[in-house]
């Protein structure tokens, strides 16, 4: 009897969980069962044709799904057809899918004005809370929510002046068959380009040198014990003190928006920024951050059309 897809899948999630961390194995499992199974169920590999995968990836597309996360969940599908050619079964795996164009818009960044992010500072300023502090320093540094929750009073080195990151909290969701997993982890980030040393201003770093010398350097500087707050009550709150301080609702990633777009506004080097944001590419920061203005525009137009006369 051929091998099925799902025996495959089954030898490719054991295989795959020797080598990514737990946070990226669930993200894998979550995929494959809620999207790759449901569609190819029992089909043997042979059956998986070139117009099988694109039905599979239109019917991606007419749940709501955009195209970056539709190709993703096809990626997904390569990896595993291509883990079963590997392992002598026949696969088809050179297959071509294509996907609906103009209809994966960026979407516009959420960024605080600049009369929203003086409220939320003058705030925080005067109102301290270890919690605060956090939204603070994410401010400062464009620090992402995880490795806010992550950071310990010993990566805050107050004589170089220098915030490291080395972690990041997220809570890990697990459901494969009899295995459940619900646990909050603390792990090293995904990427090397996540491990960082963040300078800080001295605005931040006067804020923190005085608590750095009273505080235990093994707590958590956000829940400041020896568990770390979970990110998702971080995002509750930061939405309770949006509501306090009527500010609309934007999501706690916003802070991290309005870091790296004050940072372009200016004129900072774009390598420079995208090592502080953590980003694996200068390409990654380009795309999100740098998009000429109108001025700028008529300024190329006009210097162009100088240049024609």
């Amino acid at each position: 009897m051929p091998i099925s897809f799902t025996q495959v899948t089954s030898l490719w999630k054991d295989d795959k969980r020797r080598w990514v961390k737990p946070s990226t194995y669930a993200e894998y499992v979550q995929v494959v069962n809620r999207h790759i199974i449901p569609f190819f169920s029992e089909t043997a590999l042979r059956s998986i044709t070139d117009d099988r995968v694109q039905l599979f990836a239109d019917s991606l597309i007419s749940k709501g799904l955009n195209v970056n996360t539709a190709r993703d969940i096809v990626m997904v599908l390569k990896m595993i057809l291509r883990f079963g050619a590997k392992l002598g079964f026949p696969a088809h795996t050179d297959f071509r899918v294509r996907f609906p164009a103009g209809t994966d818009r960026k979407k516009d960044l959420s960024v605080l004005s600049s009369n929203e992010q003086k409220v939320l500072l003058r705030y925080l300023q005067e109102h301290f809370s270890f919690r605060n502090l956090g939204i603070l320093i994410c401010l400062h540094t464009g620090l992402r929510i995880g490795e806010i929750c992550g950071l310990q009073w010993k990566d805050l080195d107050t004589v170089s002046g220098v915030i490291h990151i080395t972690k990041t909290v997220q809570r890990i969701w697990l459901s494969d068959g009899e295995e459940k997993i619900n646990q909050l982890s603390v792990h090293c980030p995904k990427t090397l380009s996540s491990e960082r040393d963040i300078p800080m201003s001295s605005a931040l770093l006067k804020i923190v040198r005085p608590l750095r010398k009273v505080t235990n350097a093994d707590f958590y500087v956000v829940s400041n014990g020896t568990e770390p707050l979970e990110p998702r009550y971080y995002r509750d709150y930061f939405k309770k003190l949006q509501d306090q301080l009527g500010l609309r609702h934007f999501r706690f990633h916003a802070l991290r928006h309005s870091f790296a777009t004050k940072c372009i506004e200016s004129k900072c080097d774009y390598k420079t920024v995208s090592v502080i944001l953590g980003h694996a590419s200068i390409s990654t920061t380009m795309d999100l951050y740098v998009h000429p203005g109108y001025e700028e525009k008529k300024k190329v137009i006009e210097k162009m059309t100088r240049a024609l006369a």
